[in-house]
């Protein structure tokens, strides 16, 4: 990594809470917690937003919560975030063989519709050289009401945030998932 973590005591009581539940959720305290720990309002803010993004009664199922974000993760080189998300995929009921077409989602009979509409969107929105276009709305709309498009959008801008943060500080994956990670590909482009 670029920037070193600090001793755990060296963190405010409230992220070393946060990092107690990593530690019971993953086995270990995530190393981008670390950093984002380093300044802990944003830390905070950022947890706080995670969580809303995450949550139960989300508009946007678990499984494709995780689809957009490996996806996300995949065109921005952020290891550590295909890695976790990867593993929270296959956790979610996806199959390996699903995981791993993922990068090629366009040519993989294994996509439904919903999740094709979702992941064209997503590659729309993090591709710097694409804008999102009145098609993919449209196609989102049979799917989702408008707040659903909304929280599709701060899923793939929050992810965005995240896997691009990892990725320039150079966080390495910390062996949640044991498939292989796949080529990141742009088969549209």
């Amino acid at each position: 990594m670029h920037v070193a973590p600090k001793p755990l005591t060296a963190y405010p009581w409230f992220i070393r809470l946060f990092f107690a539940k990593q530690k019971r959720t993953y086995g270990k305290v995530l190393d981008p917690g670390l950093l984002w720990g380093r300044s802990k309002w944003v830390f905070a803010t950022l947890a706080l937003l995670y969580g809303a993004l995450n949550r139960k009664s989300s508009p946007l199922s678990p499984a494709l919560r995780s689809l957009v974000t490996v996806r996300v993760s995949q065109i921005n080189h952020c290891a550590f975030c295909v890695d976790i998300n990867s593993a929270t995929l296959e956790q979610r009921g996806v199959s390996e063989e699903k995981i791993m077409a993922l990068a090629n989602w366009r040519d993989d009979p294994q996509f439904n519709t919903l999740e094709r509409a979702a992941l064209d969107y997503a590659e729309a929105v993090t591709w710097s050289d694409r804008q999102v276009t009145g098609d993919q709305i449209a196609a989102l709309r049979d799917y989702f009401e408008e707040d659903g498009i909304v929280e599709l959008t701060g899923l793939i801008a929050f992810q965005n945030m995240s896997s691009k943060f990892n990725a320039a500080l150079d966080v390495p994956p910390q062996g949640f998932c044991q498939l292989p990670v796949p080529n990141r590909t742009d088969p549209g482009a």
